[in-house]
């Protein structure tokens, strides 16, 4: 996979691949602030308004009982799903 790394990324990836980076001091609460502001970041949820027919309403409703969740629940899955590139296609 590439990436366009602006020319900081660049130095420290290069850095890194020479071995040059040293730990940090108490690495292990840097590492847990990082993780809990990267859990903050991507666990915000919006509010939206989708319109969508009356057949895929009552489609969404019959799935999501069937799968014992709610509606709103499995609707955002699948759009999750989608823009991550993990939704497949059932294949007949």
């Amino acid at each position: 996979m590439q990436f366009d790394l602006d020319q900081e990324e660049q130095e420290i990836l290069n850095a890194f691949e020479q071995a040059m980076l040293q730990p940090v001091a108490d690495s292990g609460t840097k590492i847990k602030e990082a993780q809990a502001a990267a859990y903050n970041t991507a666990s915000k949820i919006r509010r939206i308004n989708l319109r969508v027919t009356e057949r895929d309403f009552y489609l969404a409703h019959v799935r999501a009982q069937e799968e014992g969740l709610p509606y709103q629940t499995l609707l955002a899955s699948i759009i999750h799903k989608y823009l991550t590139g993990r939704l497949i296609e059932k294949q007949s």
